[in-house]
């Protein structure tokens, strides 16, 4: 056989092994809550969240029983999962409290009264049955009207009943509305 002949073989083998239907993309996506707090916030520019790397990573990790952190090439979430943790989160406190929060960068003309900034450090599928999500949130004064800084800290488990992407993928849209009650309270 001729090398020319051959590269078309290569082509549809490498083709076969690429089946998009095996790949599966999960969103972080929390049903929209109602108000049910006081408006502590008003107008609040949400920085994009930080999250570890393996929480940030295309592919859904979870852990494993011997402590292991592990993902499948085929169970990926459908948008950059900080991107789309931000946007929920800020829809959510939005919701929760009737307040005006938006994701960096800031597109009204009056600018934000506050800045949120929220810095995750655990956001781990356990083998022990719990998504752990762990933290610290900052709210400050955007500008010179003053005002006092709010710095809390987060700690808190949503259960999940199997490590399979999709209850994972529910797990992490919970703990998206946990969060934002407790921001939206400054709790």
């Amino acid at each position: 056989m001729k090398p020319f002949q051959i590269l078309p073989l290569c082509l549809l083998a490498l083709a076969a092994c690429s089946d998009p239907e095996k790949i599966a993309r999960y969103p972080i996506d929390p049903p929209t809550a109602e108000k049910a707090v006081p408006n502590r916030l008003g107008r609040a520019e949400l920085r994009e969240v930080s999250m570890p790397q393996y929480a940030t990573a295309q592919e859904i990790a979870f852990q494993t029983a011997d402590g292991a952190l592990r993902s499948n090439p085929d169970n990926l979430w459908a948008d950059d999962p900080a991107r789309a943790f931000t946007l929920s989160l800020a829809r959510q406190i939005s919701a929760l409290s009737g307040a005006t929060v938006i994701s960096e960068p800031w597109p009204l003309a009056d600018p934000p009264a506050r800045r949120v900034e929220v810095r995750i450090e655990q956001m781990l599928p356990g083998a022990d049955g719990q998504l752990h999500v762990a933290g610290v949130y900052f709210v400050t004064p955007a500008g010179y009207e003053g005002g006092r800084d709010v710095v809390r800290r987060f700690d808190f488990t949503v259960p999940i009943a199997d490590q399979e992407p999709g209850t994972i993928a529910k797990a992490q849209s919970a703990a998206v509305t946990v969060l934002a009650r407790r921001i939206a309270q400054l709790d």
